[in-house]
């Protein structure tokens, strides 16, 4: 039945319901007829009449993105009221080149622009020889396109005086093509506070060298976004922070768009999207702190015969802050001039320079320790048990090595009689450190395994490796113990490690283990920057209190090494606190070629560490002498910013002269 109703044919008032109608029909094949007919002319029209012209625009036109130089963030001191580095807009006056000069009746006509523009500027700064001249201004112009495209705007002068943006605004129908553009030049604090720490900005154009802008290099040329494009003339971090934190230094480039035909000429009038302003960094420098250990290092140097470079690093214990962290003498970031600045623009707390004969002379800026590093030698003799704190040992005032009997004595070769450990600390024993601690690694693990086992020990102190610290670049030492394989015995090279004469290492090196001292064992990772803020100040990342790795020594021995650490230093007379410090005089050289070199580690107060301070100054002399004079008026500064003991010195005092 379900099939017979299924193929039933339809009744004649179905078939005329199902029937379409022919108006309907002639309707809309008229419609469709009229819709191709309008398509094909049109595309008709365009091929035969308006096409020889959009080829023309196509092949002749193309719009062009040229960068502005991102505005760069600031720099500013612990406090985060003082820029240390800080972007000042200028005015700065720009040709762009309409027409092509490249032949000679056009080169003329601009030649002439460049006399007219040389006498405004000597018109409005008379007696200023700095003022470019003609002959200047046409090789700015780059009216052969040698430098760059016909697009590009030519930068004639930056930093226009008042009158001058005056005029050219004025006579801006007079000079068509020349524009007065606001830029953002590099400036520094006028104190030159931590220039090696803060670093320099530099062209792009010259970063190729650098390992950090390679990357940025070859994105560049295929980059989309013009906010990331990085002209050849952008100012970029070439050392310190201004290179390790380039990227959020930065900010984004605005850009020009401008309509150029084939011949990379501009074909009509720019369109501005303005540049965004980088993020700011807050330093952990204080200036007051930074300034005063600048000022202590150089007034040493003035006392002392044959120094003539001073370093020194103050960290806080517990959060690992860099509160200041000195290089001297330094150099004036404001007045690059290259002459001036060679020998010393160079000079690091956590870099290695070899010295350079030429005058002014240049030391190099790493060290062997000295017995800095005793309180170590004797941690490392209590854990290995090569000798108890109680045991005593006899000093004759020299240890022998090998079977030919050498000696290698104390300073001044003191005879110290029977010692403890802690006092091998105090009265800065080598023949203790040979004898009990050096002799006996290699009896204990054989000449290999003890070089192995010593190189251990330090860089779980800091000593061979990186620091951690926020800067790049950063010098991990010179291990001549490790070097002098095949040249010296395995005993000699640990004999001399043990009294700090077999390895050299940076202040900041030598600062992170102080605080390794004072916190018994934490190893801090080193910062010089504590915040990063956006424009409008908020922070978008905060550095905390980082532990690198930890050492676990019997409490008992870090209490022994502590209370050796009270070597007699008359420059810290009538200091306010109960300190930890060890003094060192290291040896380079001999004969006449022989340099000493003084070098200083402390950490106050010693019950309760707040900032410890390391200080090296090459060819200074006994440690206790150069050195320390240093430390002590870090040690003060620091007392009166924020307290030894919690509580500022310096609003101390300004509360009393209130009340």
């Amino acid at each position: 039945m379900f099939n017979r109703l299924k193929n039933k044919p339809p009744n004649k008032d179905e078939r005329a319901v199902n029937k379409p109608s022919s108006a309907r029909l002639n309707v809309f094949f008229f419609v469709a007829f009229v819709i191709f007919s309008v398509l094909i002319f049109r595309l008709a029209f365009v091929q035969f009449v308006e096409g020889p012209e959009l080829t023309y625009m196509e092949s002749t036109r193309n719009t062009k993105d040229i960068p502005l130089a991102p505005v760069r963030g600031p720099i500013y001191d612990a406090t985060g009221k003082v820029a240390l580095a800080y972007s000042e807009p200028v005015q700065s006056l720009y040709v762009l080149l309409y027409e092509d000069y490249r032949n000679d009746d056009r080169r003329q006509e601009a030649e002439g622009l460049a006399r007219e523009l040389a006498d405004i500027f000597k018109r409005f700064n008379p007696g200023d020889e700095k003022q470019p001249d003609a002959e200047e201004i046409i090789k700015r112009l780059d009216l052969d396109h040698q430098k760059t495209f016909g697009y590009v705007p030519r930068l004639v002068k930056s930093d226009l005086t008042t009158k001058e943006i005056a005029f050219f605004l004025e006579k801006k129908t007079e000079y068509p093509g020349v524009m007065v553009l606001e830029e953002n030049v590099r400036r520094y604090d006028p104190d030159r506070v931590a220039v090696q720490v803060i670093g320099y900005t530099r062209d792009f154009k010259g970063a190729g060298a650098l390992r950090q802008y390679k990357t940025i290099i070859e994105q560049s040329a295929s980059q989309r976004d013009p906010g990331l494009v990085y002209s050849q003339d952008e100012r970029v971090g070439f050392d310190g922070l201004e290179l390790q934190y380039q990227q959020e230094l930065r900010g984004r480039s605005g850009y020009q768009s401008i309509d150029i035909d084939s011949r990379n000429l501009p074909t009509g009038t720019m369109e501005l999207t303005p540049p965004e302003k980088g993020y700011s960094l807050i330093s952990t420098i204080n200036k007051e702190i930074q300034l005063a250990a600048q000022k202590a290092i150089t007034d040493e140097l003035r006392k002392l015969p044959k120094a003539i470079t001073g370093y020194a690093v103050a960290m806080e214990v517990d959060t690992g802050n860099v509160v200041a962290m000195a290089s001297m003498p330094d150099y004036d970031p404001n007045d690059w001039d290259y002459d001036k600045i060679k020998f010393v623009f160079r000079n690091g707390t956590t870099e290695s320079f070899l010295p350079n004969d030429k005058k002014p002379r240049h030391a190099e800026s790493v060290v062997l320790l000295g017995s800095v590093i005793k309180p170590l030698s004797v941690l490392i003799g209590l854990k290995e048990g090569l000798f108890t704190a109680g045991q005593t040992y006899h000093d004759k005032g020299y240890a022998v090595l090998g079977k030919d009997g050498r000696q290698v004595r104390n300073s001044h070769s003191a005879y110290n009689g029977n010692i403890t450990a802690r006092r091998a600390i105090e009265k800065s024993s080598n023949a203790f450190m040979i004898d009990m601690v050096g002799k006996q690694l290699l009896k204990k693990y054989g000449g290999d395994k003890g070089i192995d086992k010593w190189d251990e020990y330090m860089k779980s102190f800091g000593l061979g490796v990186s620091t951690g610290i926020d800067l790049p670049n950063e010098f991990l030492g010179r291990l001549e113990y490790r070097e002098g394989e095949g040249r010296e015995s395995a005993l000699t090279r640990l004999a001399f490690a043990s009294f700090g004469q077999q390895a050299k290492y940076t202040t900041m090196q030598l600062a992170q283990y102080t605080t390794m001292l004072a916190n018994k064992g934490k190893r801090m990772e080193p910062h010089l920057v504590k915040e990063i803020r956006d424009a409008d100040g908020n922070v978008v990342k905060k550095f905390e209190p980082k532990v690198l790795n930890e050492v676990q020594f019997a409490d008992a021995h870090w209490n022994e090494v502590h209370k050796g650490m009270v070597t007699k230093v008359s420059s810290f007379d009538g200091f306010p606190y109960d300190f930890a410090r060890k003094t060192g005089t290291s040896e380079q050289g001999t004969g006449p070629n022989k340099k000493e070199n003084g070098v200083f580690i402390a950490f106050a107060p010693r019950d309760k560490p707040k900032l410890a301070v390391a200080v090296i100054v090459p060819e200074g002399g006994f440690g206790s002498v150069s050195a320390s004079p240093i430390a002590r008026k870090i040690f003060d500064a620091y007392d009166e910013v924020y307290g030894l003991d919690g509580i500022p010195k310096g609003k101390k005092d300004q509360n009393k002269e209130q009340d």
